[in-house]
């Protein structure tokens, strides 16, 4: 984790950075090289691609948002990687308007499938980037947590309408348009030509504990880290998931 913040923010991101080092780190040995090209759809203000950077890879953002990628730019500037970060307007299903197919050692898909009227396009594109034995990070919104948490919150029709809605939304205010199942992900990773190498469920437990028992407790963060970590890998989890992520590899 040296390569992203330790604070609460790092709940949201720990386990999906975690998997997704140890994915490059495997295409740099299949690769025979140090520096990957990575390619981060949506990216926005780089979450991701910045720590990427750090570690040695090229980068290239794209995302629709011109003030993303503003942000994107002074981010990757502070952080002393502005050569390896490189940001392009653009969206998942326009994507080869903005770079080439076959191009790039990872994708990653984070935050984006929610958003697109074409998710298994969207994730037909992100495979077509791909080198051969190149890899996917997806993640996506996932259904469980979303029903958990309205129910917890005493929602429970809109608990009871998400979990029955095609879409899995609790309502006409709901700001997400789509949530999956870990079921529906890896149907979408697979089905575009991978082999889904892992599934995770993330924010299993961060956003359903009180944030002031996590600020306040001495120790907290790390202790609830590693229970992130642990659960994250048990299917039993991925059902109540705020998030779910998968990783596809492309194999020769």
């Amino acid at each position: 984790m040296s390569d992203q913040p330790r604070p609460r923010a790092s709940l949201r991101t720990a386990v999906v950075w975690e998997v997704l080092k140890e994915a490059l780190d495997r295409q740099v040995k299949a690769a025979g090289r140090d520096t990957l090209d990575v390619l981060d759809t949506g990216g926005g203000t780089g979450n991701f691609a910045v720590p990427v950077a750090r570690l040695g890879h090229r980068v290239t953002v794209v995302d629709p948002s011109p003030n993303a990628l503003f942000a994107l730019e002074r981010r990757a500037a502070e952080a002393g990687v502005a050569d390896r970060v490189r940001g392009v307007q653009g969206d998942i299903l326009g994507l080869f308007d903005v770079v080439e197919r076959g191009g790039f050692d990872a994708v990653l898909c984070h935050g984006v499938l929610e958003y697109v009227d074409e998710p298994a396009e969207g994730v037909r594109n992100a495979v077509a980037a791909l080198r051969p034995s190149g890899a996917l990070s997806l993640l996506a919104a996932g259904l469980g947590g979303a029903v958990l948490a309205r129910a917890l919150a005493g929602h429970f029709t809109e608990a009871r309408q998400a979990l029955t809605d095609p879409a899995g939304r609790w309502g006409e205010g709901d700001p997400v348009p789509r949530r999956f199942t870990a079921e529906q992900l890896s149907e979408l990773v697979s089905g575009a030509g991978l082999e889904v190498g892992a599934v995770h469920g993330v924010r299993v437990f961060a956003d359903l504990v009180p944030g002031v028992l996590v600020d306040t407790e001495p120790g907290a963060v790390d202790a609830l880290l590693k229970l992130e970590a642990a659960a994250a890998e048990l299917p039993a989890f991925h059902s109540v998931a705020t998030q779910l992520h998968v990783l596809g590899e492309k194999r020769p």
